[in-house]
């Protein structure tokens, strides 16, 4: 029983996180991602397809250095100033919309031809690429 507690629980955490996500999405991401019409923004299926949990904090917190990492040339995607909790909340939304679970996408790091080799744990908050 205890078991089940816990698991219903843990269940219920991450629904509440997806639907807190889905208020940052409409507060900060809906103007370029949204998923009904015509989008600035890749839409986050295809989002959730091809990048990890961190690799989207990371372009969220840091979307100019980040862009810069992955070679990009420009970079339409602006800087979010989110609290650590609604980061992970749209972070949690956005890979619900993904085939792959949370658990399982640490494997697309690999199958993503255009990562780069370099880390990312502090790429959120690095100001200057060298």
């Amino acid at each position: 029983m205890l078991i089940v507690l816990f698991c219903f629980s843990f269940i219920s955490a991450k629904e509440n996180e997806k639907n807190e996500g889905k208020k940052v999405f409409e507060t900060y991401c809906w103007g370029c991602h949204h998923q009904t019409a015509m989008a600035f923004g890749p839409s986050f299926s295809a989002i959730a397809s091809q990048r990890t949990a961190q690799e989207i904090e990371a372009m969220i917190a840091n979307p100019e250095g980040v862009s810069k990492v992955l070679g990009y040339k420009r970079n339409a995607m602006p800087t979010l100033k989110l609290k650590p909790e609604e980061l992970r909340a749209i972070t949690a939304y956005i890979l619900s919309f993904g085939s792959i679970s949370d658990e399982d996408n640490t494997s697309k790091k690999e199958d993503n031809k255009t990562i780069t080799k370099k880390s990312y744990p502090n790429i959120a908050t690095v100001k200057e690429i060298h």
